[in-house]
């Protein structure tokens, strides 16, 4: 798994000669700011904003990615259940892999991503992250579970609800659609409530 949210917050150090007494000092300096490597909220905010114009404007259809990334879903299951198998599902049969807009977008979402890790130096592999591992432990198979789980979860929730973070949350809010909205709150409040379930302090022993 890839971790976007890795700081550098390593110290650096200048050596400088005082006076003429042949005696240096290290003097350290401010440790490089916390929020190295990430985007500044507004600016992302408003750049959603202006991509949202532009993909009503160019392709008249709203950013979303959850309906591209179940097509492409339906392209890996054909080696396990055959052509045959996905075109007689019938959400696969409805919303079969095409190279679209959408799937453009979800390629491009992932390419977009790899890109700002890699100009910002915060690229990291890791199988467990670290808020993972002092709550649950460093057990790789636990993670992946849960990741997995959790996943599946995700996705069929934003199929039941026709649209996920970027399709309800971005391009539905923005044009005041009541369901989205409905969406948008219920997924803050459920993140709320499962990470202070899962990540709640521990008491003192």
């Amino acid at each position: 798994m890839v971790n976007l949210t890795t700081t550098d917050e390593r110290p650096s150090a200048t050596t400088c000669g005082c006076g003429g007494n042949g005696n240096s000092q290290t003097r350290a300096t401010q440790p490089l700011e916390k929020t190295r490597g990430r985007w500044n909220a507004y600016v992302v905010g408003a750049g959603l904003g202006v991509l949202s114009w532009i993909a009503f404007a160019v392709v008249d259809d709203p950013l979303g990615i959850s309906t591209s990334l179940s097509a492409a879903a339906g392209a890996c299951a054909v080696p396990v259940l055959g052509s045959d198998g996905v075109a007689q599902n019938p959400y696969w049969a409805k919303n079969a892999f095409v190279w679209n807009y959408g799937m453009l977008f979800l390629v491009g979402t992932f390419l977009g991503s790899l890109a700002s890790v890699l100009t910002s130096r915060t690229f990291k592999v890791e199988a467990v992250p670290t808020a993972w591992a002092q709550r649950f432990g460093g057990g790789a198979g636990r993670r992946l579970l849960a990741a997995f789980l959790g996943g599946i979860v995700i996705m069929y929730g934003a199929r039941m609800a026709g649209g996920c973070t970027s399709g309800h949350g971005i391009s539905g809010s923005l044009q005041l659609a009541l369901s989205s909205w409905v969406f948008f709150l219920t997924l803050f409040a459920a993140g709320v409530a499962t990470a202070a379930l899962l990540f709640r302090k521990q008491p003192k022993q």
